[in-house]
């Protein structure tokens, strides 16, 4: 899948410093980014350094010269089978594969989701709460399906694999940065509703009950009857960098919000804290989900 050529159409709602994407749909099409064309820049200098042309270098990796142009150009994403295959070619240097890992646009990442994400993978912290569908970083792929699938303007059957290998790719974040603090407050509607119906949702619970067994992730439910919700403003996120500067970021219909804005961003942090509070403990909350899906099964 190639990044367009033109840039995507931005949609906005009071941006403070950015733009955003829905998390539950995905939306748009991707664009280059950076080290899609440095990873291509690496292969295009290996390859001529072993004295290859594009010709001649194409049935080494199974692939047309014209995909291997698109991919030394960062205009597509490389699948591990081209990696592999050029690394064997080009002297297995091991450069490639390093440099693969690396890649910061997945199929399926709109290009104005992808500032949030490029914080969102070094962050120390990251609070995200949710009242109208799981988050992506813990959605399971029967459940992120059901989202493409129902999506609308319709998916194509490429668009909505191509956006479940961007979900799945975010997600490593939780299993691969332990010293990243997890926190999550999720409305307890949620998985009463059973999105995708009963077998999707009992998935989904047995996922969410195996996270919270992590050390760096915690999950609070809030319950549907609470007289005082902090909340009600609508989902947030936030996180820390590495240098402790906090951003947030929320959603709409068809609009995004990446704030950088300190004051915005306090009241935010405010609201959160005071959501802590108001949310069921960390132990009520996974006896809650075991409840549930007692009641579901």
């Amino acid at each position: 899948m190639e990044c367009g050529t033109g840039r995507v159409r931005e949609r906005q709602a009071n941006v403070v410093d950015g733009t955003g994407v829905g998390e539950g749909t995905g939306g748009g099409e991707p664009e280059c980014s950076d080290s899609m064309k440095t990873f291509g820049a690496v292969v295009q200098a290996l390859r001529e350094h072993a004295g290859l042309s594009r010709d001649e270098f194409a049935p080494l990796v199974r692939f047309s010269k014209h995909t291997v142009a698109s991919i030394e150009l960062g205009r597509r994403m490389p699948d591990q089978a081209f990696v592999e295959r050029a690394e064997e070619a080009l002297g297995n240097t091991g450069a490639l594969r390093r440099s693969a890992r690396h890649l910061s646009r997945q199929p399926g990442l709109a290009a104005w989701f992808r500032q949030w994400a490029r914080l969102e993978a070094e962050a120390i912290s990251l609070y995200t709460y949710e009242c109208r569908l799981i988050p992506g970083l813990l959605q399971t792929e029967a459940y992120a399906r059901t989202l493409f699938v129902n999506q609308l303007p319709p998916l194509g059957d490429e668009q909505i694999e191509a956006q479940l290998a961007a979900r799945t790719e975010r997600q490593r974040l939780l299993r691969e940065r332990p010293n990243t603090s997890y926190s999550f407050i999720l409305e307890e509607h949620l998985f009463l509703r059973r999105t995708g119906g009963t077998a999707v949702t009992l998935e989904l619970i047995d996922h969410v009950l195996d996270l919270a067994e992590l050390r760096n992730i915690e999950i609070q439910i809030m319950p549907q009857v609470r007289e005082s919700h902090a909340g009600l403003h609508g989902p947030m996120r936030l996180l820390e960098t590495p240098d402790n500067r906090w951003f947030g970021y929320s959603e709409g219909q068809e609009s995004g919000q990446f704030i950088s804005d300190a004051k915005v961003v306090s009241t935010l942090k405010m609201r959160y804290a005071r959501m802590r509070s108001q949310a069921l403990s960390l132990e009520d909350s996974l006896s809650l989900l075991r409840r549930t899906r007692g009641a579901a099964a």
